[in-house]
C-alpha cells in the first residue's frame, strides 16, 4: 500500500507551507488529506481516479496529485515547496513549545537551520532578544529537546505495528514459509520501537527466495543486508527491518529468543544452565557429559518454559520485573494445568473482553462523526456502552462546549440514548473536562450534575512542577464528580514528558475516592503509561482503557492501549470496562452514591 508514503508527503508539505506563512485552508486541506489516506482500508493505488477523488476531502488536484506521485514516486509540485525549507528547520516544527511561526522565526532572524545549531543557541544566550523567546521559553524548549533525543530514532508502537502486520502477511504468501511472526519490542508492546523483528519458519531450500521477496516488498527502500538466515531492509521511512528463518523445528525457540527482552534471556539462560541446559534461537538441548548438546524443546514457547520449569509467560512481561520468579512458582502450584493455561496472574485482558469505550468525542468538539454515527460505530463492534464526551470549554481550539452549548448537548445525546438502549447499547452523556492548573474543573458543580460520566483530564499548564502536579492530580481524585482521571500526566509520545506527578499518591487518591484512572490507547499517548498502570494493578485500583476516539478508526487504536495494560500485568478484573453492562452500571451507581452525586 501506498497509503501512508503518500499521506506523510502531504503532511510534510502542510508543515512546510505553514513555516511559510501559505494559506490555512490549503495546510488544512493537506492535513485532511494525509489522515483520510492513512484511514482507508483500502490501497490507494487499487481505486480508479474517480473513486479517489470520491474521497472525504480530496479534490480534483489533489486526486491527480496522487495519481503523479503513483506514476513517478514522486510529486514535482511538493519537491519544489520541500526545497524551499532546510530539512533541520522542518524537524523543529516537531519539538513540542516550538511551532512554525517559531522555527521560522528562529530560522529567518537567528539562521537555524538544525536541532544541533538551536541547542548550542540556547546554552549560549544568543536567542534571547528574539521577540516572544524569553529566558522561560527557551528553557522549556531546551528542556523539550533533550527528551525528544532519548527517543531518537524509534517510532511510536502505532506506526509500528501496522507496518509489522503488513510485512507480516505478505510473507505468508510467499511459497515455502510455515510459520511467521513479529518479535522484540513491537511483540512486548512497548511504547516505541527502535527496529522491527519478524522471525520466519521454512526449509532451508526455501531461504533464499525468501530473502529475496523480503527485498522486493515495496516498503523496502533499500537492501542493507541479504542471506538465507537474515535480511535486513530499510523502509522509506527509515525504519529497519530484520527478517530471520531458521528451520520450523526450531520455531518456539526463535520466537523465545528474538522476543527478547535482552534481561529477561539473560535470566533464562542462567536459568537453564543451573539446570544443565543451553538456549538459544534453535533449541533448549540438555548438555551432555561428553559436551555434545541435545534438543529437548525447540517446537513452541510453552515447552521451553515448560522444560525449565516456568508457567508460559506472556510477550507483554517479558522485562525482568519478577516474571520468572511468579512463573516458576505458578509452575510449581499446579504443574500440570500451568503448562496447558495461563496461571492467574498472567490472565491478562484481551481485547474481546472490552465491553465498551468510556471516552469519545464527536462532532460537538474536533471529532469527525455525529452522536448517532460514534453510537453506531460502537455498537457494530460489538459495545455494550459508549460515553460521549466532548471537551469542555477551555479547549476553545478543540471547539470545547460553553455551558449553554452543553446543556443543549446533553439533551441530544440522552435523545440518542433512548432509542439506542432499545437494541442494547447504553449511551453516557459525558465530557471530557479539563483539569485547570488547581485541580479545579473546567465547569462549575452544578453543571457537572448534569453529566452521566466525567473524565477529567490535564491539556495545559503541563509543564507544572512535580510537587504542584502532584497537587493538582489528588485534589481533582477528591472531586465528587469526577467517574475516571483521563490520560493523567499528558504526555505525548516520544516528543512532550507532560508533567511528573507522584503516581504513587495521585493512584493512592484515586483508591480513596473510588475513581478509576485512564489507559489513553491513543498511541500519541498511553497514558497511564504501564509502569504507572503496574501501581494502579497493584493498588486494585480500576483502570479505562479508552480509545479518546475522535473518528472510527481510532477505535482501531484499542489494541495498543490493551498491550499497555499486558504489560502492566492487568487482568480483566482490573480493567473497568470489561465488565458486562448491569456489572458497569453498578459500579457507577455506586461511585455516584459514594460521593453523594
Amino acid at each position: 500500500m501506498k497509503n501512508l508514503e503518500i499521506a506523510s508527503l502531504f503532511e510534510r508539505t502542510a508543515d512546510v507551507l505553514a513555516l511559510l506563512g501559505g494559506d490555512s485552508f490549503r495546510i488544512l486541506a493537506y492535513r485532511k488529506i494525509a489522515r483520510v489516506l492513512s484511514e482507508i482500508p483500502h490501497a490507494v493505488e487499487k481505486l480508479t481516479p474517480k473513486e479517489v477523488q470520491a474521497l472525504p476531502g480530496i479534490g480534483k488536484s489533489s486526486a491527480l496529485r496522487i495519481a503523479e506521485y503513483l506514476s513517478t514516486g514522486k510529486i514535482a509540485e511538493f519537491e519544489d515547496t520541500l526545497s524551499q525549507v532546510p530539512a533541520g528547520v522542518l524537524a523543529m516544527t516537531h519539538i513540542p513549545s516550538l511551532g512554525p511561526k517559531t522555527a521560522a522565526l528562529l530560522w529567518k532572524e537567528a539562521g537555524v537551520t538544525t536541532i544541533e545549531d538551536l541547542k548550542a543557541k540556547i546554552d549560549s544566550g544568543a536567542l534571547l532578544d528574539l521577540p516572544g523567546l524569553g529566558e522561560k521559553k527557551l528553557k522549556k524548549i531546551r528542556a523539550n529537546l533533550d527528551h525528544a533525543a532519548t527517543a531518537a530514532g524509534r517510532i511510536r508502537l502505532g506506526e509500528a505495528l501496522p507496518l509489522a502486520q503488513a510485512l507480516v502477511d505478505y510473507l505468508k504468501t510467499i511459497p515455502g514459509v510455515l510459520n511467521v511472526a513479529y518479535c522484540g519490542s513491537l511483540r512486548r508492546g512497548r511504547e516505541t520501537i527502535g527496529d522491527i523483528d519478524i522471525a520466519v519458519a521454512a526449509l532451508p531450500e526455501h531461504a533464499a527466495a525468501i530473502s529475496l521477496a523480503v527485498t522486493r516488498h515495496t516498503f523496502a527502500a533499500s537492501t542493507i543486508n541479504a542471506g538465507p538466515s537474515k535480511t535486513t531492509i530499510l523502509t522509506g521511512h527509515g525504519v529497519q527491518v530484520d527478517v530471520r528463518v531458521v528451520p520450523p523445528q526450531s520455531w518456539g525457540a526463535a520466537l523465545q529468543y528474538f522476543t527478547g527482552s535482552l534481561h529477561h534471556n539473560v535470566k533464562l539462560r542462567q536459568l537453564a544452565l543451573k539446570k544443565g541446559y543451553t538456549l538459544n534461537e534453535f533449541a533448549l538441548s540438555k548438555l551432555n557429559p561428553d559436551k555434545t548438546e541435545t534438543p529437548v524443546a525447540s517446537e513452541t514457547e510453552a515447552q521451553i518454559y515448560n522444560a525449565l520449569g516456568l508457567a508460559w509467560i506472556p510477550p507483554e512481561c517479558r522485562e525482568d520485573t519478577t516474571e520468572i520468579e511468579a512463573a516458576l512458582a505458578a509452575h510449581q502450584m499446579n504443574n500440570e494445568q500451568s503448562t496447558m493455561n495461563n496461571p492467574p496472574v498472567f490472565n491478562l485482558v484481551t481485547i474481546e473482553q472490552i465491553k465498551g469505550d468510556l471516552h469519545t468525542h464527536t462532532t460537538a468538539s474536533d471529532g469527525s462523526h455525529s452522536i448517532e454515527e460514534m453510537v453506531a460505530e460502537a455498537k457494530r463492534r460489538g459495545f455494550e456502552y459508549l460515553a460521549i464526551t466532548d471537551h469542555s470549554k477551555s479547549q476553545f481550539q478543540a471547539n470545547g462546549l460553553k455551558s449553554d452549548r452543553l446543556l443543549v448537548h446533553i439533551a441530544m445525546i440522552h435523545a440518542v440514548a433512548k432509542e439506542a438502549i432499545k437494541s442494547g447499547i447504553l449511551v453516557l452523556a459525558g465530557s471530557e473536562v479539563d483539569i485547570l492548573a488547581d485541580g479545579s474543573l473546567d465547569y462549575e458543580d452544578d453543571l457537572l450534575a448534569k453529566l452521566d460520566w466525567v473524565v477529567a483530564s490535564p491539556h495545559a499548564a503541563l509543564s507544572q512542577e512535580s510537587d504542584a502536579a502532584t497537587a493538582r492530580m489528588v485534589r481533582v481524585a477528591a472531586n465528587p464528580y469526577v467517574c475516571v482521571i483521563g490520560h493523567p500526566t499528558g504526555r505525548l509520545v516520544p516528543s512532550r514528558r507532560g508533567i511528573e506527578p507522584d503516581m504513587e499518591k495521585v493512584i493512592f487518591a484515586a483508591a480513596r475516592s473510588g475513581i478509576a484512572l485512564e489507559i489513553n490507547a491513543n498511541t500519541h499517548r498511553l497514558d497511564l503509561r504501564d509502569t504507572h498502570a503496574r501501581l494502579a494493578v497493584q493498588a486494585n485500583v480500576p483502570i479505562c482503557i479508552n480509545t479518546d476516539a475522535h473518528s472510527y478508526s481510532d477505535f482501531d487504536e484499542l489494541q495498543c492501549g490493551i498491550l499497555t495494560a499486558r504489560r502492566a500485568w492487568a487482568t480483566p478484573q482490573h480493567i473497568l470496562n470489561t465488565r458486562p453492562l448491569a456489572a458497569f452500571q453498578q459500579w457507577l451507581k455506586d461511585r455516584k452514591q459514594m460521593a453523594g452525586w
